[in-house]
């Protein structure tokens, strides 16, 4: 087989106690898995309070919208 993995690497060590389809169900469901940076993810302490903090700028977004669709009309 031609692939790219490097010689070193043991794929029955990479793989051991891989469970095949673990997150299959929630991505059908239309789950996001995001990766966040290491200085993002210092600061929360888990998914609950990203989710927060997204909902709270989605939020702010808003108001930002509403304020110059206010400001256009004036």
């Amino acid at each position: 087989m031609d692939d790219e993995l490097r010689p070193e690497y043991d794929l029955k060590k990479l793989l051991k106690g891989a469970v095949r389809g673990k997150y299959a169900t929630k991505y059908r469901a239309g789950t996001n898995l995001v990766l966040l940076d290491p200085d993002i993810a210092k600061v929360f302490s888990n998914d609950k309070a990203v989710n927060e903090a997204l909902r709270l700028v989605i939020e702010l977004s808003k108001v930002s919208e509403q304020g110059k669709h206010s400001a256009a009309k004036a």
